[in-house]
């Protein structure tokens, strides 16, 4: 089914603002920030990940707790929890159902884009409505969280693939490059989102212009995983991980980001350092986990890898 469906003639508006080119990292921000699952969430657009007929909660935080904040779903229950808190249940049909949290006398507003999500065990074998997923791992890497068995799948479609699922990252970025008719499936950690906005944020405030990181990597199912010869509990298969680059001049390869005129392991170095540097302070504790630079090969330019593991890692 299409991700928009159920969304609403009423959204249309707000799925095209939601799909618009992304802008600086200092126009991301909201009057507010909205809480789902501990993690707050400063931006304009966040994502929200759920299972059909699930019931989760969400507030503002930040704001003034005097205003009556307003929070509008595509569909779905709402139900009002107190001031600028909420219980939404998700529609039984999976696809994409934006809520609007709008600030009172204002043209301010935070967008959840909440994804419904094809239960995993809708898997037949290694395939999904026709796309491959593959096998995952039946035991989490040494009982860590961080592997468990995924709840679902996003669905991504021609509609839905240019949407922004945060304010500077569309969904399409994510996509396993694996062949795949219009029917395409992604796993994805809402906390990735967050964590590439925060580096994304701390690399334009060093200098470095850059509107969003080309994600040379995000997603990957198991089966193109194992076709690359990779790690078998690869983060990228649990939606943990992106492999990045600066790419403003567009060229498909990093930036010239220590101006000699190449762009080599030295530029991902830059990179590298930079996160490094943003990891270490104290409003980013818990955001970013692994953290690695490859060199250019013949397959691809320079980058950087990070993900969300909840624990430290470097190479």
């Amino acid at each position: 089914m299409s991700s928009l469906a159920g969304a609403g003639l009423a959204f249309g508006a707000l799925i095209t603002a939601a799909a618009a080119p992304p802008s600086g990292p200092s126009a991301a921000a909201a009057r507010i920030a909205v809480r789902y699952q501990d993690e707050v969430s400063p931006g304009r657009v966040r994502a929200l990940t759920v299972l059909p007929g699930e019931a989760v909660t969400f507030e503002v935080v930040d704001g003034d707790p005097g205003s009556d904040y307003a929070a509008q779903p595509a569909a779905g229950r709402i139900k009002p929890l107190g001031a600028g808190r909420w219980e939404w249940t998700s529609p039984p049909a999976p696809g994409l159902y934006p809520i609007k949290v709008v600030v009172p006398n204002s043209d301010d507003a935070v967008i959840l884009q909440a994804f419904v999500l094809v239960p995993y065990d809708r898997l037949q074998g290694e395939f999904l409505n026709g796309y491959r997923i593959g096998r995952y791992p039946e035991k989490p890497l040494r009982g860590l969280a961080d592997y468990r068995l995924p709840a679902g799948f996003i669905e991504v479609t021609p509609e839905n693939e240019d949407v922004l699922a945060s304010p500077h990252f569309r969904l399409k970025q994510f996509l396993c490059k694996q062949p795949a008719g219009s029917r395409k499936y992604i796993v994805l950690n809402e906390r990735l989102l967050l964590t590439l906005e925060y580096i994304l944020e701390r690399v334009n405030a060093a200098g470095h212009r850059a509107t969003t990181f080309h994600v040379m990597s995000g997603y990957r199912t198991p089966a193109y995983n194992r076709s690359l010869g990779n790690v078998r509990y690869s983060l990228h298969q649990y939606g943990s991980a992106a492999d990045i680059f600066i790419d403003e001049n567009g060229d498909g390869m990093m930036d010239d980001l220590n101006h000699d005129g190449l762009s080599d392991i030295r530029d991902a170095e830059v990179l590298y350092r930079l996160i490094e540097n943003a990891a270490a302070r104290r409003e980013a504790q818990g955001l970013i986990g692994g953290l690695g630079k490859y060199p250019k090969t013949a397959a691809h330019g320079p980058f950087v890898h990070v993900d969300v593991r909840d624990r430290k890692a470097r190479w």
